[in-house]
């Protein structure tokens, strides 16, 4: 996909290729499209995340509440989005120990009951073991600490399946 495509691609086409970068939040798709034309891949990414950094605290929270628990019912149903299904697989969650799958589903319990929103990190830069122990210390942190360090994970998510998305259809990166 080369520039002038990317940026004539009407908004179903524009929705087809981008409307999971952010896991179940095709509106941030909807709303970046409207900010064409891009010069660069780059821009669209920075647009993705100008959107994001622009929501308040509650619109924040709404990204993270959209994440499944990792290695939770939605993994054991086959029920994720392609790109989480192929993300958590990559990151070992597919073939846990019993032990292990209690752990996480313990741990992602007592996560959201603080939280009230997912524990999101990047599946495809993590394994089994930095997600349970990343788990472990994340939810020492306070709120506002935590809301921070999951949009940050959802933005490292999102550039990896942005470059997913190029890398299929153009030779450049990102």
């Amino acid at each position: 996909m080369d520039l002038h495509t990317l940026n004539t691609l009407n908004y179903e086409e524009f929705f087809e290729h981008f409307g999971n970068i952010v896991e179940k939040c095709p509106l941030i798709s909807g709303a970046v499209w409207s900010r064409r034309p891009f010069s660069s891949a780059l821009e669209l990414e920075s647009s993705v995340y100008e959107f994001i950094d622009s929501l308040p605290s509650s619109g924040q929270e709404g990204i993270l509440r959209c994440h499944p628990d990792l290695a939770g019912k939605e993994l054991i149903s086959r029920t994720l989005t392609q790109e989480s299904m192929k993300e958590q697989n990559q990151a070992g969650l597919t073939s846990l120990s019993q032990s292990e799958r209690e752990t996480l589903t313990l741990l992602n319990s007592q996560y959201k009951l603080k939280f009230g929103f997912p524990f999101v990190i990047c599946a495809k830069m993590s394994d089994k073991n930095k997600i349970i122990e990343a788990l472990r210390s994340r939810i020492q942190n306070d709120r506002v600490e935590e809301l921070g360090t999951g949009i940050a994970e959802v933005k490292k998510i999102c550039h990896l399946r942005l470059q997913d998305i190029f890398f299929k259809t153009c030779p450049t990166r990102l």
